[in-house]
């Protein structure tokens, strides 16, 4: 089995028992029942997910930022230019970005990770250099990735995941760095949920009317000539089996991809492309995504095959974990939406992947920032569930007694 399919294979669904007994525990408390709220959900879904009542805390945290370049830059769906992703990278290092002051602010780790920078990094302390190639193709014209890269790319994320885990993290939070990645993220959400592009492509950092119009048509462009479904307007609905339901960067053409994306990981897009077959969700994720959507993909796969809850930050991670929920619908069990980032697009993702955001706060930022706010959350759920007193240990009555 590669490292892919034993990961997969790794991840577990929520445990029923530890369900119940969170459930039953958090009614015990000396609270009215269920005045914590999404609290409550979010202490009961890590308990499912560790199979144990109460869950482990999830502390120490560590973010780890996906950084990756995009061919589909060239198409003007964003003011920014490509430089500014190596550029982000080196302030990351330096400590300057406001990832770092909310990971400061928690007590989380940064770790940086290159899975596709279109530039050459010096190695340095913090800088984790996996580069399976120099950017994306352009989506718009043929396939982002091959068929090896997309693989390289999860492997690189699981190998991250387990770095981290073996170096005492207890919860993961998701974070990215790449110009142009929204567009990659909007054309991911449209054919996994099967929504039009007009309804998830967002401004991403602020673009204008006529650059967002662009950047629709460059995604229904992607979605057409990879032959996936939504590639227009009103177009044929599409969604994956997601856990809620049921190298060198070269241009490739826009005639399909190798073979071996398929492979034993086999949960199909449900859509009816021009063609009238299912895609795997491997191919969907060469075709249209990113090198750190992959790698994000993977590093959820990663943290759930190792019992470790998986914070998700904005649209980027929300595309992602799409992906990784196509192969394996369980890992969703093992996520917690940090919040709900201002791109439509990651509204659209969350409710596919039937999770609630924590926060939301009109982020739009990316680079694990929402994520990393959440985890002060996260954390005094679980807490609450060790330390809070029981109606009969603190000879408090219940009125449901």
């Amino acid at each position: 089995m590669t490292i892919l399919e034993q990961t997969v294979a790794a991840i577990r669904p929520a445990d029923p028992a530890a369900l119940a007994a969170a459930r039953a525990h958090q009614d015990s408390l000396t609270k009215p029942r269920g005045a914590l709220g999404v609290l409550e959900e979010v202490a009961v879904r890590l308990a499912g997910a560790a199979a144990v009542s109460p869950p482990p805390l999830p502390a120490p945290a560590a973010l780890a930022i996906f950084a990756a370049d995009h061919g589909v830059h060239a198409q003007g769906v964003t003011p920014w230019p490509q430089e500014v992703t190596v550029q982000m990278v080196g302030n990351f290092l330096a400590g300057g970005a406001v990832a770092n002051a909310f990971a400061a602010q928690v007590g989380a780790s940064v770790t940086v990770v290159d899975v596709g920078v279109a530039a050459d990094l010096p190695p340095g302390p913090g800088l984790i250099v996996s580069k399976v190639a120099y950017g994306t193709a352009d989506l718009s014209v043929g396939p982002a990735m091959t068929a090896e890269q997309v693989v390289a790319a999860l492997e690189a994320g699981i190998a991250v995941a387990r770095e981290l885990v073996d170096q005492g993290a207890r919860c993961l939070v998701t974070g990215d760095m790449g110009i142009a990645n929204t567009t990659a993220s909007a054309a991911l959400i449209c054919a996994f949920t099967g929504k039009d592009a007009a309804a998830v492509t967002g401004r991403g950092t602020g673009v204008d009317d006529e650059t967002l119009a662009r950047k629709v048509e460059v995604v229904r462009q992607a979605l057409r000539v990879n032959g996936l479904p939504g590639g227009r307007e009103g177009g044929p609905a599409a969604g994956p089996a997601s856990g809620r339901e049921g190298a060198d960067g070269l241009p490739v053409g826009a005639g399909g991809l190798s073979g071996g994306l398929s492979g034993g990981l086999s949960e199909k897009v449900e859509g009816t492309p021009e063609d009238g077959r299912a895609v795997p969700p491997l191919e969907v994720l060469a075709a249209v995504g990113g090198l750190e959507h992959a790698a994000i993909a993977g590093f959820v796969l990663g943290g759930a095959a190792l019992g470790v809850p998986v914070i998700l930050d904005g649209v980027i991670a929300g595309s992602a974990a799409l992906a990784a929920a196509a192969l394996a619908p369980a890992v969703v069990d093992h996520c917690v939406a940090g919040h709900r980032s201002a791109e439509p697009g990651h509204a659209a993702a969350l409710d596919h992947l039937g999770l609630r955001p924590l926060v939301e706060l009109e982020l739009r930022l990316g680079e694990g920032t929402g994520g990393l706010l959440a985890h002060p959350l996260v954390c005094a759920a679980v807490r609450v569930m060790h330390e809070v007193a029981t109606f009969d240990s603190a000879g408090v009555t219940d009125k449901e007694a």
